[in-house]
């Protein structure tokens, strides 16, 4: 191992298991906020074997606080043609060195928290994401799992941030229907929503869990926790790229993101419990385009609830969806607090309930 310098310096560690790859483990030496000394090691392959010191030379110079894609160039750049790097690769080298440094974190370096499924309504669940989301950015309240749940009597459809409502509502079957429309801060697709209906689970994680990760990456990283529940319950499902959680039935669910330039972002998922097919497909305009990859004629045919497959409770699946994420991740319970409720309905009030937000994209 390279000598360290004999200044008053810092020394870091970092490890980084590469998804199907090896280990790549980062000790650095860190003076004045730039890395004066670096060694790269790891069980990974690298041929030839002086390679390695072409990638610590590299590290060394750079900003403690360098990005990931900064590290990531400078190391894809002191390594020509030649170089083999087996089970690992310069964005793992990067994740390694970011989180030695701190600034890329797994998920055993947070207190997670699950909040328990409180009955919201649902202009105020979609609020209180924001606001959860803001929480964690300002260090008010440790990363979080929370449940939703919502009045009986308040069937919805969340629409994406970026969404057309003409495009994705038909207004006369929602109003047929008494369904509200509600547009929540993250993209992605329409969530069909009857209360009792489905299950919905929010995430709010500082972004250095998902540091240096592409969104395609990072949606099936932050998911495999329930992806475990979904096993333990004996659901087949697996991902499909790059937002949609699935069995050889059919679609179950889908997720969508939103990251606060503050530090923090929200990521959430529906999945369908025992959804009313005929009705999701009066109340959305789910076009032909919507599922021309998806090897289908209809959306009704898309879906395959949760309650066929399990024959659960829609609180049984919850029980299992709290016990995983709480074994695999330490987390403990918690109700959400009045503090909390009472902030949700003041920025619902103030944005989420108002037609300039509802109708953005008109």
């Amino acid at each position: 191992m390279t000598a360290l310098p004999p200044d008053n310096g810092k020394h870091f560690h970092g490890e980084f298991k590469v998804p199907g790859g090896k280990l790549v483990a980062a000790d650095l030496h860190v003076s004045n906020g730039t890395i004066t000394t670096a060694n790269i090691n790891g069980d990974f392959f690298l041929e030839p074997d002086d390679a390695l010191d072409d990638i610590n030379r590299a590290l060394v110079g750079l900003p403690q606080d360098a990005s990931h894609s900064t590290i990531a160039r400078t190391i894809e750049a002191a390594l020509d043609e030649s170089v083999v790097m087996f089970g690992f690769d310069a964005q793992s080298v990067a994740t390694a060195v970011r989180r030695a440094t701190g600034y890329a974190t797994r998920w055993q370096d947070h207190a997670w928290e699950i909040i328990v499924p409180t009955e919201i309504p649902i202009y105020t669940q979609v609020a209180l994401d924001q606001v959860l989301t803001e929480d964690v950015a300002a260090g008010r309240t440790p990363p979080a799992m929370r449940l939703w749940k919502w009045p009986l009597s308040e069937p919805a459809v969340v629409i994406g941030s970026f969404q057309s409502f003409s495009n994705e509502v038909d207004a006369n079957a929602a109003e047929k229907y008494g369904i509200k429309v509600a547009r929540r801060i993250s993209g992605g697709g329409a969530m069909f929503m009857e209360a009792d209906n489905c299950v919905t689970y929010s995430l709010y994680t500082p972004t250095s869990l998902v540091d240096g990760m592409s969104f395609t990456d990072s949606y099936p990283f932050l998911d495999a926790w329930v992806m475990d529940a979904l096993n333990r319950m004996e659901v087949k499902a697996f991902y499909e790229p790059l937002n949609d959680i699935s069995t050889p039935e059919g679609k179950i669910g889908g997720a969508a993101q939103k990251r606060l330039a503050s530090g923090s972002m929200l990521h959430h998922v529906t999945m369908s419990y025992d959804i009313d097919a005929q009705k999701m497909t009066e109340v959305l305009r789910i076009g032909r385009e919507k599922i021309s990859d998806k090897g289908i004629t209809s959306a009704q045919a898309r879906v395959d609830p949760l309650r066929r497959q399990t024959g659960m409770e829609r609180s049984e699946i919850w029980d299992v969806m709290i016990e995983t994420f709480a074994e695999r991740y330490g987390a403990t319970t918690r109700e959400v607090t009045a503090d909390e409720i009472s902030r949700a309905e003041a920025l619902a009030e103030e944005k989420f309930t108002t037609r300039d937000w509802i109708h953005r994209v008109p």
